[in-house]
């Protein structure tokens, strides 16, 4: 049975925890997968319940954590080494930036048959200064150049790692989008709405607005709050908003709040009167989806985003910028309005419409539940990954690179 041993940066809430640990469990026993994760930082959700209900038992390196960090980084790659040492993996598969460095760099140098790695988002625009950014392109071109093949979540990902920033040419890349478990998604709805929506208050008649997440600056919360107060002031509908996540950005997020006089509740208060709530991390996304009536994301930049997979599995109609893979996962005008990232009003008239249709909600919400479950289930991410490694390791026994 061949080795996997799957590297990723931190076990957190989020897409790319989910995709390592569901190709963990449900690749074996074809192969046999041992999870390496690294520290999380303080105002980050982890996600070991995720691998605790799905049976695994990951191996972490604390040192291995998302800032650069040259004495931690050593460590972590020494380490690295030294567990390849130990498990003699046929394949070295890591998962996002910091991982996908350490991991491909130890697995090089130990000699490992075969390294991919997956891009779950990037980090070349909208996160850091032109002068970080060129360091990371720079080092991932590097990276790309001993990787046997680079996975992509999106065509538009993969777009713009080979056309738009020369990460590699475009044969290295193989397209496998997320694949999740999206049953809770689907089940028992009635009974978790009504679960979600008397716990704060809501009645028949409120449209319940979400955006779920890290609170960062790349979420770029700032856009859905003054969509929110457009909504506010423009319709008569009782709406009520929920800032579903927690982060760096929260203070700023509140204080925009309150500069835009919007009022807000937070999770520890004992009542949410006031029309914007933030409940900061929670772990029942399935009976928050069931309780919403509209998810929005706003963000500046994506890879493929988890909470409108999930949002959509759960009928839920979206409101969202057009930005990353975001196009791939939505049908745009069938389970979706989009807007460029620039365009304030677009958005905002976008999520008022939504509002004040109901029938257009409800049109959406029949659109994307089968057009997820047929393109996101991690039935299909399992068969796309085996065919993809059995590739791979046919490729090096008879001695031919993938390219």
């Amino acid at each position: 049975m061949p080795r996997v041993l799957r590297i990723l940066n931190r076990l957190i809430i989020g897409g790319p925890s989910k995709n390592a640990v569901y190709l963990s469990r449900y690749m074996h026993p074809d192969f046999e997968t041992l999870l390496v994760t690294g520290g999380k930082e303080d105002h980050e959700q982890d996600a070991d319940f995720l691998a605790t209900s799905n049976s695994i038992e990951p191996r972490c390196i604390p040192e291995m954590k998302r800032p650069i960090s040259p004495r931690q980084d050593w460590i972590a790659y020494n380490k690295l080494k030294d567990l390849i040492k130990e498990y003699k993996p046929d394949i070295v598969h890591t998962h996002a930036a910091k991982s996908g460095a350490l991991g491909r760099l130890a697995a090089k140098h130990a000699n490992v048959p075969v390294i991919v790695h997956t891009f779950h988002g990037h980090v070349f625009h909208s996160y850091f200064n032109s002068l970080k950014t060129n360091f990371f392109i720079r080092t991932e071109r590097y990276l790309a150049g001993f990787s046997d093949a680079i996975v992509a979540i999106s065509d538009v990902q993969k777009k713009e790692l080979s056309d738009d920033f020369k990460i590699a040419s475009p044969d290295k890349f193989r397209v496998i989008p997320l694949g999740l478990d999206l049953d809770n998604f689907t089940i028992d709805q009635e009974i978790k709405r009504n679960k979600f929506r008397t716990e704060f208050g809501l009645d028949d008649d409120t449209v319940a607005i979400g955006i779920i997440g890290r609170l960062v600056p790349v979420k770029n919360h700032s856009l859905f709050l003054k969509g929110l107060h457009y909504v506010l002031n423009n319709s008569s509908i009782n709406v009520k908003a929920f800032i579903i996540g927690d982060g760096e950005s929260r203070s700023g997020i509140e204080k925009m709040a309150s500069d835009l006089g919007i009022k807000f509740s937070r999770h520890t208060d004992p009542e949410h009167l006031y029309p914007l709530v933030l409940t900061s991390w929670r772990t029942d996304v399935d009976a928050i989806c069931a309780g919403l009536d509209i998810i929005a994301l706003t963000s500046l930049n994506e890879g493929t985003p988890v909470s409108l997979i999930e949002a959509q599995a759960a009928g839920k109609p979206i409101v969202s910028t057009r930005v990353g893979g975001i196009a791939d996962v939505v049908m745009e005008n069938q389970t979706a309005l989009l807007s460029a990232i620039t365009d304030e009003e677009a958005f905002s008239k976008n999520l008022l419409k939504l509002v004040n249709d109901a029938s257009l909600r409800h049109q959406f919400s029949n659109t994307g539940k089968d057009y997820v479950i047929e393109r996101f289930s991690y039935h299909r991410l399992i068969k796309d990954m085996d065919s993809l490694y059995r590739d791979l390791l046919e490729r090096k026994k008879n001695g031919k690179e993938y390219l």
